[in-house]
């Protein structure tokens, strides 16, 4: 279970990184698009709206699944507001 854990943190690492790299090259070309002005910046933003993101909010989501799965799998509770030393106390007093 351990060596299955690692892969997937090792794929979720990987594509977490893959999604912030998307991001920025995006945002590049919306600040390319905005220098060159014009018919060009508009084919270009068309093109990063309509063909790139939809793509990268789809590989994202599958990411994050495979990330949480990652956590469930490794039992933890990284998404909770209480921290593990509160749950301990929490559960000593009762």
């Amino acid at each position: 279970m351990k060596k299955i854990t690692n892969i997937l943190l090792s794929i979720f690492s990987i594509g977490i990184l893959c999604s912030l790299v998307s991001g920025v090259l995006m945002f590049l070309g919306y600040i390319y698009a905005l220098i060159i002005g014009g018919t060009e910046a508009t084919e270009i933003c068309y093109f990063i709206l309509k063909e790139c993101t939809p793509w990268v909010i789809k590989f994202t989501s599958i990411i994050i699944g495979i990330g949480l799965v990652t956590m469930y799998l490794k039992k933890q509770s990284a998404l909770t507001m209480i921290k593990k030393e509160e749950k301990k106390t929490k559960a000593n007093k009762k």
